[in-house]
């Protein structure tokens, strides 16, 4: 009480003047005066110009908060349209597979990518489809575009197929317009190589390549690629035939199993004669 007191007795100034103007205020507010009515008048106009004016200077915590708010609906935005933009793409890559699937004559067994190397030599990619799925080792993997690979080895869930960037990968070809035969193999870079074809067979550059009748793997009739190049190498009786592949396996995403495994009696038969 005493630090109260000595604090208004040392302020006591001004407690005075505001006590004035106070009482000044409730005079004027009370007081009916056309005079007073006038200053009334004149002051309210004042405040309002002054408010008035200052109402062009902005808040800059209230923009701060709108901006904000701003930027978050930006950014929901931008996620909602990446994934309609995302179910677009999707929803063309299987109409098209559903395509293929209905004009194929094999029964396939849809799976999805989960995993893939590209840049070893012995490039595969993970299925997420297994043997509780029916796929078994052997069986071709394909899309739309042409032919992936093969199962290399399964799991209840999973499988792991074998592409055609690897350089284990083997299979029976043929030009489709003059039906010369080769074998297609891949030695590393951008293109696979269509293999054993001599020199004075019809090849050209665009010419497609497709599985033939002489593959026990593979059905025929799958699209492989394209003819990129036809090379005459001095001193072989070969030539360098280089095949764009159909598939771009760096956008590989959804693909098909086909329920085609070798003949086994064929596979004995031709073991048997190699002997």
């Amino acid at each position: 009480m005493r630090r109260l007191f000595l604090i208004v007795q040392q302020f006591r100034e001004y407690f005075l003047l505001a006590l004035l103007v106070v009482a000044s205020v409730a005079f004027m507010a009370e007081n009916d005066n056309q005079q007073i009515r006038r200053i009334r008048a004149i002051g309210i106009a004042v405040v309002g110009r002054v408010q008035e004016t200052l109402s062009f200077v902005p808040n800059f915590f209230q923009i701060q908060r709108e901006n904000e708010v701003l930027r978050q609906v930006n950014l929901n935005l931008a996620d909602e349209v990446n994934q309609l933009r995302e179910a677009r793409l999707e929803n063309l890559r299987l109409r098209r597979l559903l395509g293929f699937k209905e004009t194929t004559r094999y029964e396939v067994i849809p799976a999805k990518v989960v995993g893939k190397s590209l840049y070893l030599l012995r490039n595969t990619i993970t299925l997420h489809a297994g043997e509780k799925d029916g796929v078994r080792v052997g069986m071709p993997i394909v899309t739309d575009a042409g032919l992936v690979g093969k199962i290399l080895a399964t799991s209840p869930a999973y499988s792991i197929g074998q592409i055609v960037l690897n350089r284990d990968f083997r299979a029976s070809a043929k030009i489709q317009r003059s039906r010369v035969d080769g074998i297609i193999a891949w030695e590393g870079g951008r293109y696979s190589l269509m293999k054993n074809v001599p020199k004075t067979l019809d090849v050209k550059v665009g010419d497609i390549a497709e599985t033939s009748e002489y593959s026990n793997t593979y059905p025929p009739g799958l699209r492989i690629g394209v003819v990129a190049s036809v090379t005459q190498q001095p001193g072989s009786l070969f030539q360098r035939i280089e095949i764009e592949n159909a598939v771009d396996f760096t956008a590989l995403e959804e693909v098909f199993v086909m329920k085609f495994q070798p003949d086994s009696a064929r596979m004995q038969l031709e073991l048997r004669a190699r002997r």
